[in-house]
């Protein structure tokens, strides 16, 4: 009977160990994919934060070297493929030290597939110009998309679409460039 009680326990504890195993992996895996998610809502986030505080160099730094742009429910144009540092440039050069901005993103929806991901949220962008050109405020909404990619360096921007569902305010003060 003691052999019986012995194997019994031998089987309860394989048992137990491969139930451990399995709960440790899928853990894993689910921890992964919070700090994921977590870490490409942080990346879409800082992206405003560099640009309002007009640190280029560490806003640069959340893309990749190419990247494709949609703008164009705000500024007309193309969608297309664009060199980061070209995207970068035309923001330091449009939101240049005395233009102030602000903005905000929430209600982030975030999908994660391997190396890709995709972040869908609602934006807000304020622009002020201390200029005698009328309201010295702009102010936009909208959806904003961005796809990531998983590099050695982390997450990074691969591309960013704005969708403008609302702007108000004067637009010299989102196109104004001083001479």
């Amino acid at each position: 009977m003691l052999s019986w009680v012995s194997g019994l326990s031998e089987k309860t504890l394989a048992n137990d160990q491969e139930r451990r195993a399995a709960l440790t992996e899928q853990t894993a895996s689910q921890i992964q994919l919070l700090t994921d998610r977590a870490e490409v809502i942080r990346v879409v986030d800082e992206i405003d934060n560099t640009v309002d505080a007009k640190d280029w160099t560490a806003c640069r730094g959340y893309f990749l070297d190419e990247i494709y742009v949609d703008f164009t429910s705000l500024a007309g144009g193309s969608p297309g493929s664009m060199a980061a540092d070209d995207l970068v440039g035309v923001w330091s050069t449009n939101l240049y030290t005395d233009k102030p901005s602000f903005h905000m993103r929430t209600n982030h929806r975030v999908t994660i597939e391997g190396d890709r991901a995709e972040v869908v949220s609602k934006g807000y962008a304020l622009n002020i110009l201390r200029r005698h050109t009328g309201s010295n405020l702009w102010e936009v909404w909208g959806i904003y998309t961005h796809t990531l990619e998983h590099t050695p360096q982390g997450w990074k921007c691969s591309g960013m679409t704005l969708a403008v569902t609302h702007a108000r305010g004067n637009e010299k003060v989102r196109e104004f460039v001083p001479g």
